[in-house]
């Protein structure tokens, strides 16, 4: 694992009771909005992964498209969406999953991943890993082969890290 990038949480807003009584939810926006952090989040998950040969990245609705797509871009790979229900408008696997806060579906096109393409997935938080299992699935279904999972933080205490299995998970920093 690579070294814990703290500079992150100098540009992540906490906001408390959000989206429900007792969740801090860990805002992005103020990143995102910052080019110079936006860069170097970016950056950094690219290095992270660049050693590994990376056919597609796949981000998941709807934060980890806004960082996946550079990070497929910096790697020179494909990216993949992974939508909620009804958003694509194409044959698609889908997948039910539990949350921190309720169950949710994902779905993904069922020609955007071909048997032995290596995959990133990433996202912006990894809380309980719900979300994160379930695009491995999806992945998995279509013969995709999971290089990694990358996120820009992890709310450690949920120990999302579990349901990932062997699979190599990169966080930029970890609450």
């Amino acid at each position: 694992m690579a070294e814990d990038a703290s500079w992150v949480r100098d540009h992540i807003r906490a906001i408390v009771d959000y989206p429900k009584e007792g969740v801090t939810f860990r805002d992005i926006t103020p990143l995102i909005g910052n080019a110079a952090a936006f860069g170097r989040a970016v950056d950094d998950l690219v290095t992270r992964f660049y050693d590994v040969g990376v056919d597609r990245v796949v981000g998941v609705e709807s934060r980890g498209f806004i960082l996946a797509a550079p990070v497929a871009y910096r790697l020179r790979a494909g990216f993949v969406p992974v939508r909620k229900p009804g958003k694509l408008p194409w044959a698609v696997a889908r997948e039910e999953y539990e949350l921190e806060y309720g169950r949710d579906k994902l779905e993904i096109h069922r020609d955007a991943i071909h048997p032995g393409e290596r995959i990133l997935i990433v996202d912006d938080v990894l809380a309980t890993g719900g979300t994160a299992a379930a695009t491995g699935r999806l992945v998995e279904t279509l013969g995709g082969d999971i290089v990694g999972f990358g996120f820009l933080l992890e709310l450690g205490d949920l120990r999302g890290r579990a349901k990932l299995g062997d699979h190599r998970v990169e966080s930029l920093t970890t609450y």
